[in-house]
């Protein structure tokens, strides 16, 4: 999305955890088959969420309350730069549609996935149409 709307060299996206569990592990086998039914790839290795990142960043987008207030807590150890908000509200937020934050589903089947790479797509749309 970002290299169609021609923002890819402006942006440095990143993805990170709030929890360690993951750190250094691929994407889930899930997600990574869901990706790859959409024609995109996945290289990345899990990493965790710093204070250096609300520095870094000026926007940093939360898949659901739980990580938002992780990462709200992180932002109080830094002197934050950076907006943190939960990716679902960017739809409602500029009146697109309104829906919960993002369904994660831990323990979720192969639609579940599909589901959120859906309401992903629907508000990263959103946010790009705000901000590039």
């Amino acid at each position: 999305m970002a290299t169609d709307n021609g923002v890819v060299n402006k942006w440095r996206i990143d993805s990170a955890a709030t929890s360690t569990y993951e750190i250094g592990n691929p994407p889930d086998h899930r997600g990574q088959a869901c990706m790859k039914r959409h024609g995109v790839s996945m290289r990345h290795v899990a990493q965790q969420v710093t204070k250096d990142d609300f520095m870094t960043f000026d926007h940093i987008l939360c898949m659901d309350e739980s990580n938002l207030s992780s990462t709200v807590f992180w932002s109080f150890l830094s002197s934050p730069v950076s907006l943190a908000a939960m990716l679902g509200h960017i739809i409602s937020v500029y009146s697109y549609i309104l829906m919960a934050p993002v369904c994660f589903h831990l323990q979720g089947s192969d639609k579940d996935f599909e589901t959120v790479y859906e309401q992903c797509v629907r508000c990263c749309k959103a946010f790009l149409e705000q901000h590039s």
